[in-house]
């Protein structure tokens, strides 16, 4: 039986969470920012499609991105060397979350941001918890990823592109921002073969339930996150 959340913010552990489907955890509650925090502090995220109850997850084995284990491909290096785009953070947050949601992906139909996400994450972004790292060519918005910000822990959520590599692109700079900042580790949730090839990895929850709950004790000040500096530089 999986339980039912409340108006309090209080979640059963992450222990319980079911092993088929991986990692369901609890249903309902709502998105308010409040509750989201809290339900990231613990290394659990909402995920649903529309017409279902909220839906909260804890997966085991989580997927993760160590920022000092990067890994760029030749490929994507020459890319990235060729230096035709520019990277912004944070000036089209909602653009993002709209594209992430809209723009097709192979293999993929419909999408688990609905508008009540979109709403929340907005929410999350104006408060200086989630920000979105940007690919523009040519003045266009080509490709980005959006996430949340806790402490020095970096929840990945979604990315896009409509241009080859442009989210790739993206990727490359926000670990290499995050790794300058000392962040210690980026969640990506879920394997995929794409966050594989990228460095990604699959830890143990109890691992990484340990080494959230270090880093989102870090001293960090929510805000909008601002270019300061290029951070990729070879």
């Amino acid at each position: 039986m999986i339980p039912w959340l409340d108006e309090t913010l209080t979640f059963p552990p992450v222990e319980t969470a079911l092993t088929d489907p991986n990692g369901l955890l609890a249903v309902g509650g709502d998105l308010s920012v409040e509750r989201l925090l809290a339900a990231y502090r613990l290394g659990i995220f909402p995920w649903f499609s529309g017409g279902q109850p909220i839906l909260w997850w804890s997966p085991d084995p989580r997927m993760v991105l160590f920022p000092a284990e990067l890994r760029v491909s030749r490929s994507l290096a020459k890319r990235l060397r060729r230096q035709d785009y520019e990277i912004r953070f944070d000036s089209a947050f909602h653009e993002v979350v709209v594209a992430c949601a809209t723009v097709p992906r192979r293999g993929q139909d419909g999408t688990w941001i609905t508008s009540d996400m979109l709403r929340a994450y907005d929410r999350l972004h104006e408060l200086g918890y989630a920000h979105s790292v940007e690919t523009w060519i040519d003045g266009q918005l080509a490709g980005a990823i959006y996430g949340v910000a806790i402490g020095r822990m970096f929840y990945g959520e979604s990315m896009f592109h409509r241009v080859t590599d442009a989210s790739k692109i993206a990727l490359a700079h926000l670990v290499r921002h995050l790794e300058a900042e000392g962040y210690g580790m980026m969640d990506c949730q879920m394997r995929t073969e794409h966050l594989a090839s990228l460095g990604g990895r699959e830890i143990p929850r109890a691992e990484f339930s340990r080494r959230l709950a270090e880093l989102v004790n870090l001293p960090s000040t929510p805000g909008k996150w601002t270019n300061t500096r290029d951070d990729i530089t070879d």
